[in-house]
């Protein structure tokens, strides 16, 4: 299928192809290293998705499912990762500087070295409480 993703706030297209997902675009992209800043993602289903030191800056992620993905090193300073589901995900080293984190789970999330400064941690969920 045809999959696109989209810049959230011009609606330009960042990237296009043939694929049988979105996570294997999503990795598709990454694994080329071509910037994401400012996708369009929200609802995403990313589950065990690689996505280490993927430019998601300014992503909006609302709502997507990254269970168990590997956001190591990953850059998502400002993104918006409101309502996502992130357990059991590596953000290890990775910039969550001004990161809408409102109301996601993140039980069982490798923090370490991760920067959180002005994030916003509102309802976040730190252990328990399936899906």
């Amino acid at each position: 299928m045809q999959i696109e993703i989209k810049n959230r706030f011009t609606g330009s297209l960042i990237f296009e192809c043939d694929a049988v997902s979105l996570k294997v675009a999503v990795e598709l992209v990454v694994s080329k290293k071509i910037d994401l800043r400012g996708a369009d993602l929200r609802g995403a289903d990313l589950r065990g998705a690689n996505l280490s030191d993927a430019n998601l800056r300014g992503a909006d992620l609302r709502g997507a499912d990254l269970r168990d993905a590997n956001l190591r090193g990953a850059n998502l300073r400002g993104a918006n990762l409101s309502d996502a589901n992130l357990r059991d995900a590596n953000l290890r080293g990775a910039d969550l500087s001004g990161v809408n984190l409102r109301d996601a789970n993140l039980s069982g999330v490798n923090l370490r070295d991760v920067n959180l400064r002005g994030a916003d941690l509102s309802g976040v969920k730190l252990r328990g409480g399936e899906e």
